[in-house]
């Protein structure tokens, strides 16, 4: 290429054109001065890499689970619209409207009622519609009916002694817990068809043509419904039970970690911003609410067709006991909450002499924990009678060990270590609460895995 010209503009009047060794020079000074503008970049891009690389495991965990769920909550609306759209095609084409007519309107109103998030959940409430729609319609044809033979005044006799007796007897059904758990929608729409149709007072015939073409057209709706639910990225609840039982276990793990490094590595307890408990009571919280969503998870599980590792008799019943204890354990960890806020906390000589068998104990109950995880996670018999139960139960043995080194002497010590050690004793009676549930844990787990018929490691391998 050839020589380029480069003006150099100065303050003043004397302006003059730089030549090729005054253009050399130039590209010096501009290389120069990028050389810090690169420095600085390369050391902000390394401390953004470290920020990235120090962020907790758990955190983006988190993270990852909460994309997914709005990438499953996206999903989820653009099957309803879908669906919509599909059963809208019985109103909106002639050829379909002229077979079914104004009664189209039902299979909208169907699929707006029934299509829910989890595939099981919309097999329930649709197979409940059509129950309660069948027997409703059936049982109200004939009383209308009946009521017509009847004629004039005993008509509005038999249909309000009907409406009374039918009523009553379902609203008295769905009041029964195994009923309301999972036919508590079916009974509603039995009511409501029930009622409709001998309230109507139009002609047994006519009554009978209207509710075949009612029927038809919410059954169109409902099989619009389970296609798109259970072929279009489908939602399954058991896998959501299942994931949410097997992480509640490393959860529970964590929480252990946390509090026993804080109550055991901690020279002082204030109620200072920085010196608050490491633990993340926040997981223990959220698995003591858990019960009402475990038990509808369980629910929708049961209406689920065979899928994957589920098979149709699988034992969600005891997914339902297992969080149970699950839930159970969560309480008791909360409560060493208050050993680690509490004011009277021990010296650090007193927390010195439980430091070791105390972290022993801590790393067998977090091992117990995720092995029984990851055993649900991944449907493996983990043997619990053999493997886990004995460690915890010759773990028990080191907690009253620590338990005697706990007491003081009244007499000879001063007021402060006699809190200490009361502390001390209340947290050692604590873990050992934990030992026993977790062990409790160990052995249901160990069932589900024969119920469930859980692999071996050299089945699955």
């Amino acid at each position: 290429m050839g020589s380029s010209t480069v003006i150099s503009i100065s303050d003043g009047d004397n302006q003059r054109v730089a030549g090729p060794d005054d253009d050399q020079e130039m590209k010096k000074k501009f290389q120069f001065s990028l050389l810090p503008i690169f420095s600085y970049l390369r050391s902000s891009g390394q401390k953004n890499r470290l920020q990235v690389s120090c962020v907790p495991p758990i955190i983006s965990d988190l993270r990852e689970k909460t994309n997914k769920q709005d990438m499953r909550k996206l999903i989820h609306s653009f099957k309803v619209g879908i669906a919509l759209v599909l059963v809208s095609f019985l109103y909106l084409l002639d050829p379909l409207f002229s077979q079914v007519g104004e009664n189209a309107m039902w299979a909208i109103m169907t699929v707006v009622v029934i299509f829910e998030f989890f595939a099981g959940a919309t097999l329930s409430k649709g197979l409940n519609r059509g129950i309660g729609t069948i027997l409703g319609g059936g049982l109200g044809c004939l009383a209308a009916a009946l009521a017509q033979e009847v004629g004039g005044i005993g008509n509005a006799i038999v249909v309000g002694a009907s409406v009374f007796i039918f009523a009553a007897v379902a609203t008295y059904v769905r009041q029964v817990p195994n009923i309301k758990k999972r036919y508590d929608y079916g009974a509603m729409i039995f009511i409501l068809t029930f009622s409709l149709v001998v309230v109507s007072g139009i002609r047994a015939e006519k009554v009978m043509r209207l509710a075949r073409e009612r029927l038809s057209t919410i059954g169109m709706g409902f099989v619009t419904c389970i296609f798109i639910s259970l072929l279009v990225f489908p939602v399954w609840a058991s896998d959501e039970l299942h994931d949410s039982i097997a992480s509640n276990f490393e959860h529970l793990a964590h929480s252990i970690e946390g509090c026993l490094e804080e109550y055991i590595n901690a020279t002082t307890f204030t109620n200072e911003k920085e010196n608050q408990p490491i633990a993340n009571f926040n997981r223990c919280k959220s698995i003591l609410n858990s019960k009402s969503k475990d038990e509808s998870l369980a629910n929708f599980a049961k209406w689920e067709p065979w899928h994957g590792k589920f098979g149709l008799y699988y034992p969600w019943i005891k997914y339902l006991q297992i969080g149970e204890h699950l839930r159970e354990l969560a309480a008791t960890i909360l409560s060493l909450k208050g050993c680690l806020q509490s004011p009277r906390q021990p010296p650090t000589a007193q927390r010195e002499r439980i430091k070791e068998p105390c972290e022993a104990v801590g790393s067998i109950l977090t091992w117990s924990l995720r092995e029984l995880g990851e055993s649900i996670s991944k449907m493996r018999k983990c043997h619990a009678g053999t493997s886990i139960v004995p460690k915890l139960k010759s773990t028990r043995a080191e907690i009253s060990s620590v338990s005697t080194n706990c007491k003081v002497d009244h007499q000879d010590i001063d007021h402060e270590y006699q809190d200490g050690g009361l502390a001390m004793a209340t947290f050692v009676f604590i873990l050992m609460e934990i030992v026993e549930k977790v062990e409790e844990l160990a052995k249901e787990v160990d069932e589900l895995g024969e119920l469930a018929g859980f692999r071996s490691h050299h089945e699955l391998a």
